[in-house]
């Protein structure tokens, strides 16, 4: 395969956030395609192998159109480009972007960041009930909040509604101090944490106070029909089969659900079955229920976290290997 250098223009400004600190970025994308990417007075030049310089380019120039917009560009927007350009589907990169679903408090866009999660995001809204499963840091329970908080403003919903089940780690309620709502507070906080920063402190407050928002453990739900709700379960790991049940034969007339859970991160106790795999298996085949696997690619937090994710995935490939070896 031939040589070429190949040109493109970038302004000084998105130079500076797509090359990165100390040209961080640029040597990834150098590294990883095998080229060299140089500025010279403006002008960006790509020097490698014709196929990987013209793949260089077509990253760079989805990069710099994220960049155009406002965007920071972060160490995993880099990372995630260079995966999507090894799998030819760089201009994807921009078509994500675009999908914002709402603002936080500050003002910030909340948008899908990889395809698994604009994938999640397109089936909340087609979908009356969407399982996310996948890995801590893919956003999962984060991008439900914003599409709630969105129904919710547009009146497309009277009411959210949050929970998640209370076990955690091995601990029991009854050894916390203080009453029950102090009890299950630390459980739910990460929903009251996304709750802030997409609504702010005094709206949440305010809904709160007149019951158009709830955040709940899974306890709470039974007995109770849920109308005209945007309801959120998280952590559905750790639910039992029979308080998955309960909880997905609660949901009334006008809801839209959301079940988010991560089957390797389970806390129940030793040889109890969980909800989450049951349901999985149980209702795969109704067409109004999506189910959307998230994985290492699509972490969003920092980059190291991804990598974390991915060590455990195969390690735990390898060690699922080696049992059904000794197996047979």
């Amino acid at each position: 395969m031939s040589v070429v250098s190949l040109q493109m223009e970038m302004s000084v400004e998105h130079m500076q956030k797509i090359f990165g600190a100390g040209d961080s970025y640029v040597k990834k994308i150098e590294q990883d395609l095998n080229v060299t990417v140089v500025d010279r007075n403006g002008k960006i030049v790509i020097s490698g192998e014709e196929h990987n310089a013209n793949k260089a380019c077509r990253i760079l120039s989805q990069l710099t159109e994220i960049s155009r917009r406002g965007n920071e560009i972060e160490e995993q927007s880099v990372n995630y480009a260079i995966y999507l350009g090894m799998e030819n589907k760089e201009e994807i990169l921009t078509e994500i972007d675009g999908d914002i679903i709402c603002h936080t408090v500050n003002g910030k866009p909340i948008k899908p960041k990889t395809l698994g999660q604009k994938k999640y995001v397109d089936a909340i809204r087609e979908k009356m009930i969407t399982f996310g499963l996948g890995p801590a840091g893919t956003g999962k329970t984060y991008l439900a909040m914003a599409m709630a908080i969105t129904a919710f403003k547009n009146d497309e919903v009277g009411r959210i509604i949050l929970t998640r089940p209370a076990i955690e780690a091995g601990e029991k309620l009854g050894f916390l101090p203080g009453d029950l709502q102090s009890k299950v507070d630390p459980y739910l906080r990460p929903l009251y944490d996304a709750l802030y920063q997409i609504m702010g402190a005094e709206s949440f407050a305010k809904n709160m106070e007149k019951g158009l928002i709830e955040v709940a453990p899974l306890a709470y739900m039974r007995g109770r029909t849920l109308d005209n709700a945007y309801i959120i379960l998280d952590e559905a790991q750790n639910t039992t089969p029979a308080q998955m049940k309960m909880f997905l034969t609660r949901i009334g007339f006008g809801s839209k659900v959301v079940v988010t859970g991560d089957a390797s991160q389970k806390d129940l106790p030793s040889g109890t079955k969980s909800g989450l795999d049951v349901a999985t298996k149980v209702l795969g085949k109704i067409d109004d229920i999506g189910f959307c696997t998230l994985t290492s690619k699509d972490v969003v937090r920092h980059p190291l976290v991804q990598k974390i994710v991915k060590a455990y995935d195969d390690f735990e490939a390898k060690e699922k290997a080696r049992s059904t070896r000794t197996r047979h």
